[in-house]
């Protein structure tokens, strides 16, 4: 390898880049990470960005303040243009190359509109803090609209919100629209009743949240039914309009909706030479790394990972674990070690739907109701980057617990 220490080059600060970055602290390498933004974002809490109960800031963290204590990363802020294997080369935006001795992809993915690329102008997806700000401004937005409406009609429209896909993201989100808009908003409208807003959830299988057993996919069901969310499963969406979605025949009319449905990996897997799955995921080797190419491993979602033939799950936890053990790899080949296979612990899954409200799919445990949700409010926090984070998101959750404020409430920018 050219020069005194190797080159590790790790491209994004998510949850696999972070961990990957962390666990070469000690490392005998030179460590460079390339984000777009310049902050780590805790994505299991965006829709509560979204939602107006969190700040931006109470679920981000600067990926420099993150790893300041480590000597030998240095952070970049950049895109990556592209990915040169034969080289061992990483082009940036702004024309900068970084060269690599080794390389961790870690991109993650965004939303997939199922080749109806146009039908993000009318339902924005939740994948970054951008997104969460689009999603909040045309909620509060349609609210405020409300209010001014003379025609019952139009009032109609701009209290119905329409959720696409019904997974751990779309289940979220409907959960807590309807206690916001009953319990939250009342008093503070005079001619819009928010608590006449209607909350739809589409889900194009049979049902929701259908990674979880099928015994807690009905209880999740049942929570949101009560909560007044309108669930509708084997609903094909076939076409998305401003103020309206199709499903065949039917319309549904709605100035606000929101898109929760599919997932696509980012475009940087093509540069890799590597053999990709309709999602765009590379199928990496058990050690994580491309075939052909053992000094570059891909980790997170956009990798496609088996444990015991099982498809590792694009979640968090894997992300975390599957950077690390990229990191780990690395310092095995410098040890002139034989590269570990990768093997996936399952943690469990969780979703909250609302107050009181969650599922929770543990190994050899399922919980659901109130122990549930204290067991998802305890995971979120003690995962959450930084101390003032996680003091911050304490004092919001208690506020809006026992008042129903939304501290987050703000219109910025113009009318998206």
């Amino acid at each position: 390898m050219p020069g005194d220490r190797p080159r590790v080059v790790i491209i994004g600060g998510g949850f696999g880049g972070l961990y990957a970055a962390r666990a070469l602290k000690r490392a005998p390498v030179d460590v460079t990470v390339i984000d777009r933004t310049n902050h780590h974002l805790f994505q299991p809490l965006l829709y509560q960005v979204a939602t107006a109960t969190l700040a931006p800031t109470d679920i981000t963290a600067p990926i420099r303040w993150l790893l300041r204590k480590q000597r030998n990363t240095t952070v970049v802020l950049a895109e990556v243009q592209g990915i040169d294997v034969d080289t061992r080369a990483v082009t940036c935006d702004d024309g900068t190359t970084f060269p690599y001795d080794f390389l961790i992809v870690a991109t993650g993915s965004r939303h997939s509109y199922f080749g109806n690329a146009e039908w993000e102008k009318s339902a924005p997806g939740l994948k970054s803090i951008d997104d969460a700000i689009v999603i909040r401004h045309r909620f509060l937005l349609a609210l405020e609209r409300a209010e001014k409406a003379t025609d019952p009609d139009e009032r109609r429209r701009l209290l119905t919100f329409v959720i696409v896909g019904g997974g751990p993201t779309g289940a979220e989100l409907a959960g807590m629209l309807p206690q916001i808009t009953r319990h939250g908003l009342p008093d503070e409208f005079r001619t819009a009743d928010t608590r006449q807003a209607r909350v739809i959830l589409l889900e194009g299988g049979p049902r929701v949240l259908p990674t979880f057993k099928e015994s807690l996919s009905a209880k999740a069901h049942a929570e949101l039914e009560e909560l007044g969310v309108e669930v509708r499963t084997n609903a094909i969406v076939t076409q998305i309009e401003r103020g309206a979605v199709w499903l065949g025949e039917e319309c549904i009319e709605s100035e606000t909706i929101f898109w929760a449905a599919g997932n696509e990996s980012s475009t940087l897997g093509s540069f890799l030479g590597a053999p990709l799955d309709r999602a765009g995921r590379v199928k990496v080797q058990p050690d994580l790394s491309v075939p052909g190419h053992p000094e570059v491993f891909v980790v997170g979602d956009l990798a496609e990972m088996y444990t015991d033939g099982a498809r590792v799950p694009g979640v968090a936890t894997a992300a975390i674990q599957s950077g690390a053990h990229a990191a780990r790899n690395i310092t095995r080949v410098i040890e002139r070690r034989l590269p570990a296979p990768f093997r996936y612990r399952n943690k469990g899954d969780l979703a909250t739907i609302g107050r009181h409200r969650a599922i929770a799919q543990l190994p050899g445990l399922d919980m659901w109701g109130t122990p549930a949700w204290v067991f998802w409010l305890f995971l979120h926090i003690m995962y959450l980057a930084g101390f003032r984070n996680r003091v911050s998101v304490l004092v919001q959750w208690a506020i809006a617990y026992f008042t129903y404020q939304r501290g987050a409430r703000l219109i910025t920018g113009r009318n998206r």
